[in-house]
């Protein structure tokens, strides 16, 4: 009995680093497998073939790597797209969007509308979620017996076994249990997770070299997020998704933040802290709940143009965020940063006063190993890796033990 389950596990194991490999590299051939996984010729061979006979996995002619033998076609392995369906949705303030997408990953149908989140009622927005997903299952020509998994990413804390919306400064209510009214309503397997985790998880697929051991990513738009991986694993806390770097205190009692504390990073940072410093309000102003990109370019104009109340306002804002990853780097070392969202359109005015603050705290040490990459466009980010988490779940849930075997354990 003891051997027979070692056996199981070990096959679980290998069929998961060959699915795993597949979506990484594309479409590669039997030997790139071999490369990449350090399983044998015959291993590969014979869990391909399982796969493709199972219907995961695909031959594909003449894409591989591998040096083409004369008169010999060359065959690649894909993933197959029918294999199966997954769904994504993503809530941020005021948007509402949804995917479906195919077992390679590809696009079926999409749909986006505006939505007012700061003023609907909770029952409305629990409604207008359910009525995207049954709205973009329709387009897609698929029904919800279809799909196998769905992401729901939301801009705030989810709980830590990713079931439901903790809190967020989109909308007044809180303690929303997404993924069970979501899975009453359509049967279909769900998790709720915070929308920088998802930016991390697609920053580490689309580079791998940069973005690998540890690495931070930080989101600058009305709120500041982040997402932190470390040695390889998504950083959640024990109780929620954690991560909150923009709610550490930059200075106790300090300006208001929209949490509705006092001193936050995002009070100093966020676009409405910015606004706020330039236009000259109290640091105890209401904040605003939406700041549009065309006002903060004109900021960022005014800030490069001359000295002034814009200019001390993206630096107080760059201070915020040096001496919060000084902090971080003083706990984990200096890891490579990611900057996403529309903040980065005005980077090169607050990134002398993040670095100025790094070299101030412990974690500044090394400094100058510290390298920003700029992404300004965070949706495509927070789709794709909504996409990957509820694709690498049907990978290694599903299809690594044989979804028959899937299925009778969960039923049983």
């Amino acid at each position: 009995m003891t051997m027979g389950v070692r056996h199981d596990d070990l096959r679980k194991r290998n069929r998961a680093m060959v699915i795993a490999a597949v979506r990484r590299e594309g479409q590669p051939s039997r030997t790139d497998l071999v490369n990449r996984t350090g399983l044998s010729h015959s291993t590969i061979s014979a869990i391909s073939s399982d796969l493709i006979a199972e219907g995961v996995l695909r031959q594909v002619k003449g894409t591989g790597n591998d040096i083409v033998r004369r008169g010999r076609p060359q065959v690649s392995l894909g993933l197959e797209p029918r294999a199966g369906t997954v769904l994504t949705v993503v809530l941020l303030l005021n948007t509402l969007s949804a995917t479906v997408i195919d077992y390679s990953g590809r696009t079926i149908a999409e749909r986006r509308e505006r939505l007012s989140t700061l003023t609907i009622s909770r029952d409305e927005l629990v409604d207008a979620v359910c009525a995207m997903v049954e709205g973009v299952l329709s387009d897609s020509g698929h029904e919800a017996g279809d799909v196998m998994r769905m992401t729901m990413a939301v801009q705030g804390i989810t709980d830590s076994d990713a079931r439901a919306l903790l809190w967020t400064p989109i909308t007044p209510h809180s303690g929303i249990a997404f993924a069970d009214l979501l899975e009453n309503r359509f049967g279909f397997p769900v998790t709720v997770q915070n929308d920088c985790n998802m930016i991390a998880l697609a920053l580490r697929a689309r580079d791998p070299e940069r973005y690998r051991d540890n690495f931070v990513t930080i989101l600058l738009s009305n709120g500041i997020g982040m997402g932190l991986v470390l040695r390889g694993e998504l950083f959640t806390g024990a109780y929620s998704s954690g991560g909150e770097f923009g709610h550490m205190i930059h200075r106790p009692h300090g300006a208001l933040c929209r949490c509705g504390r006092h001193g936050c990073i995002e009070a100093y940072a966020g676009n409405y802290a910015i606004l706020r410093a330039s236009e000259g309000y109290s640091d105890q102003s209401e904040p605003d709940a939406d700041v549009d990109q065309d006002t903060m370019l004109r900021l960022a104009g005014d800030a490069r143009r001359q000295d002034g109340p814009a200019r001390d306002a993206f630096t107080r804002a760059g201070e915020a965020l040096g001496y919060g990853l000084g902090s971080l780097f003083a706990l984990i070392d200096p890891a490579p940063v990611a900057v996403v969202g529309p903040g980065t359109l005005a980077f090169d005015i607050i990134e002398p006063a993040i670095r100025k603050a790094i070299a101030q705290t412990a974690g500044g040490q090394h400094d100058a190993v510290i390298s920003f990459d700029l992404q300004t466009d965070e949706m495509p980010l927070i789709l794709e890796g909504c996409a990957r988490k509820a694709l690498e779940a049907v990978d290694t849930e599903l299809f690594a033990p044989g979804y028959i075997n899937a299925m009778q354990a969960a039923a049983g």
